[in-house]
C-alpha cells in the first residue's frame, strides 16, 4: 500500500519563471508525521516547503506549516504569499474572497489578493539596540568599515523571525559580502541569526542579500519576506531612503547575485517616527506540479 501526496511548485516575488524564491506546497498532507514533513522538505531541497492543514482557528482559512531543509519555521514571507496564491488558484477559497488569514506558528497572518500581487501583513517591527562592534561585524562579512553606511546602526529586528540588519554603502559592497557565520555569531554574542545586508539604490529601492547559513539550512535566500517587513521599518525609521509622506512604498531587490532576481514590495505608514501597518507583497508564478509517493 502506498500513499500519494500532490504538490505544486511556484516561484514567489517575481513575474517570470526561474526568478524569485522557490516554494513547494502540499495541499493534502493527511497522515504525514512531523518527521516525514521534515524529510520531504529536505528532499525537495528548496528554501521552504509548506503543508496546508485544516485551521484550528475560526478566523483563518487554513493552517500552514513551513519547513526549510533543516527545520520548521513559525513564520516566513514567501511561503505565506506562495501558499496563499496556490490556495486561491486551486479553488480552495470562496471565489469572492480577496482577504483572508493563514494560521502559522506565530498565529494569524492576514493576506490580501490585489491584482497580480499577494500582500501579507506584518506585526510591528521590534529592534534590538545598536551593536557597537561594527568593525568586527563588517570584518566577518569580508568587508571593511568604509563599506558600512555612515550613521546607520547595525541591529537585529523582527516581526516574527529575528534577523541582523547591516546597512552598506552600495550594490557593489552588498555583492562583495562573503560571510563567515561563525565569526558573525561570535560578534553577536554567540547568537545566530539570518544576516540581511542592504544598500540604498535610488529613491525607492534597496539592493539586498540574506545569508541564512546554519540557522535555516540554506546558505543564501533569494527573497525573504519575513526579513522584508523589519527591513522596511528600518529603512523608513532611519531615513535610509527619503521619507516624504506618511505612506511609504519601496522595493527590495534581492536575489540578483544568485541569478534569481526578486522584487519584494514593501509598504507601511509612519506616525511619530515609527513604522506601522507594515505589508510585504509580490507576484507568484506557477512552475510545476507533481505527486510524491511514499510507502
Amino acid at each position: 500500500m502506498t500513499r500519494t501526496y500532490p504538490f505544486v511548485q511556484v516561484d514567489v516575488f517575481t513575474d517570470r519563471i526561474f526568478g524569485g524564491n522557490q516554494l513547494a506546497v502540499f495541499l493534502e498532507p493527511d497522515g504525514l508525521s512531523d518527521a516525514e514533513m521534515q524529510a520531504i522538505a529536505r528532499e525537495m531541497n528548496l528554501a521552504e516547503t509548506t503543508f496546508v492543514l485544516p485551521p484550528s482557528r475560526s478566523d483563518c482559512a487554513a493552517r500552514v506549516r513551513i519547513f526549510t531543509p533543516s527545520t520548521e519555521l513559525p513564520f516566513a514571507g514567501h511561503p505565506t504569499i506562495g501558499t496563499a496564491w496556490v490556495l486561491a488558484n486551486q479553488g480552495r477559497l470562496p471565489t469572492s474572497t480577496d482577504e483572508f488569514a493563514l494560521e502559522e506558528g506565530i498565529g494569524r497572518v492576514p493576506v490580501r489578493l490585489e491584482g497580480n500581487t499577494i500582500w501579507m501583513s506584518h506585526r510591528e517591527a521590534e529592534f534590538g539596540p545598536p551593536l557597537a562592534n561594527r568593525a568586527e561585524i563588517v570584518g566577518a562579512l569580508s568587508l571593511s568599515e568604509p563599506d558600512l553606511l555612515s550613521g546607520q546602526p547595525i541591529r537585529t529586528g523582527s516581526t516574527g523571525v529575528r534577523f541582523l540588519y547591516v546597512p552598506l554603502t552600495s550594490r557593489e559592497a552588498v555583492d562583495r559580502a562573503d560571510p563567515n557565520l561563525r565569526e558573525l555569531a561570535r560578534a553577536c554574542g554567540d547568537e545566530r541569526h539570518g544576516v540581511f545586508v542592504f544598500a540604498p539604490d535610488g529613491p525607492a529601492n534597496v539592493y539586498s542579500r540574506m545569508f541564512a547559513g546554519d540557522t535555516l539550512g540554506i546558505a543564501e535566500d533569494s527573497a525573504t519576506g519575513s526579513a522584508s517587513g523589519p527591513l522596511g521599518a528600518y529603512v523608513a525609521e532611519n531615513r535610509v531612503l527619503p521619507v516624504t509622506s506618511e505612506r511609504i512604498e519601496m522595493v527590495s531587490l534581492q536575489g540578483n547575485k544568485m541569478g534569481r532576481p526578486s522584487h519584494v514590495r514593501i509598504r507601511l505608514e509612519m506616525h511619530d517616527q515609527r513604522a506601522s501597518s507594515i505589508q510585504v507583497g509580490g507576484g507568484v508564478v506557477p512552475v510545476l506540479s507533481g505527486v510524491l509517493t511514499l510507502p
